[in-house]
């Protein structure tokens, strides 16, 4: 098959609380209007894969013992005593009912996909519940418990694969880039919202990697405010020639779409047509693509972006505007009128010329420090 979903309806099932950004009823969101938008028939698609949950030997991997115990213990939802040692409590990470069994399904869900691409059943295999990028070994961060792309970046290094992670989403895949920080086995890079603006505070242009991994770590950090044409310049200037470098066996990526204009936790102002520019690109560049979801809290945002993205892994055209049966179904999901697709949108005048220089000097100094200088 050309490309595989993963998807169940478990991953709507789970609550992080009224209040918190993550909503994972959007994963629900963008499944039934890819569906709605005919790419995706309601029953008995052999493209829609069931996942099943993660082993703890999954997770050990890279998670610690410790720390994989201690989420086991607060599945109930309960408090544990020392839980905040490891990042979970009120805040960021709320200890809610089934943390764990949600986690373990996602990082299920995004083995599955990796190992349908590895095998060769699916070219490219779509999990819009994985990437969450934040998850350390040792602690929760960033809405994340589990670090779903680096136990499947693991899983295939294990198996002799050259792996190139490409993360999109307006937050620093921080947890990626750590744990591959040393290794030449594989290349992050990471275009964002600078961490001088926006959390995790990390992921600037000097992070290219430490020992054997020095030049396999590239960072693309943004000023807030780049627009669809900075972010497609700084993309296409870096990437395309650095994974033409490195020759990657599998292309993992992180599609997050808390970059769009109208996401409340991050101030860049990309809409669908510089997202879809960029997706296209990956494609392009990918002979096996394991994609994930990631960030995304404007959650009509996500269902719309991750639409198209399924339309584009399987070079289908997705329709212009929001059927009425899903807009009647969802009327109160935030949807700002009935297309599919964004309005270009640009910024002018100084601030473009300011940021402009900016994105120029984060490409020249990627492009005199890192692989590409070779």
């Amino acid at each position: 098959m050309k490309a595989a979903f993963i998807y169940s309806d478990e991953f709507a099932r789970f609550d992080y609380g009224s209040s918190h950004p993550l909503k994972p009823f959007r994963l629900k969101l963008t499944y039934e209007l890819i569906k709605a938008c005919g790419l995706l028939a309601s029953s008995g698609d052999p493209r829609l894969i069931e996942p099943h949950p993660a082993r703890v030997e999954d997770l050990l991997t890279f998670h610690t013992a410790d720390y994989i115990d201690v989420l086991k213990a607060s599945n109930s939802g309960g408090e544990y005593a020392g839980a905040d040692y490891f990042g979970l409590g009120p805040g960021d990470n709320p200890i809610f009912a089934g943390m764990f069994d949600w986690s373990i399904l996602i990082a299920g869900a995004s083995l599955k996909a990796a190992d349908l691409v590895d095998s060769g059943e699916a070219g490219i295999a779509f999990n819009i519940a994985g990437g969450l990028h934040h998850a350390m070994a040792g602690h929760a961060s960033g809405f994340c418990y589990i670090n779903d792309p680096v136990i499947v970046i693991k899983s295939l290094i294990n198996r002799g694969r050259r792996v190139a992670y490409i993360d999109i989403d307006a937050h620093h895949g921080d947890g990626v880039q750590e744990a591959f920080f040393s290794s030449d086995k594989v290349l992050t890079v990471s275009i964002h919202e600078t961490g001088q603006a926006l959390f995790p505070g990390s992921g600037f242009e000097h992070e290219t990697g430490s020992g054997a991994g020095r030049g396999y770590c590239m960072n693309i950090p943004l000023p807030p405010g780049t627009d669809d044409e900075l972010f497609v310049h700084a993309f296409t200037e870096l990437v395309p020639p650095l994974i033409d470098i490195f020759k990657p066996d599998v292309v993992v990526s992180q599609l997050g779409v808390d970059t769009f204009r109208t996401d409340p936790l991050a101030h860049l102002n990309i809409t669908t047509n510089g997202f879809c520019r960029v997706v296209a690109t990956i494609k392009a560049m990918s002979a096996k693509w394991v994609a994930l979801g990631g960030g995304g809290y404007d959650i009509a945002n996500v269902a719309r972006a991750w639409t198209l993205a399924w339309a584009i892994m399987n070079e289908d055209d997705a329709p212009d505007e929001i059927p009425d049966s899903f807009q009647e179904r969802h009327p109160d999901a935030g949807f700002a009128g009935t297309k599919l697709r964004d309005e270009p949108f640009g910024i002018e005048g100084r601030r473009k010329e300011e940021m402009r220089k900016e994105v120029d000097r984060v490409i020249d100094y990627n492009k005199k420090h890192g692989m590409l200088k070779h």
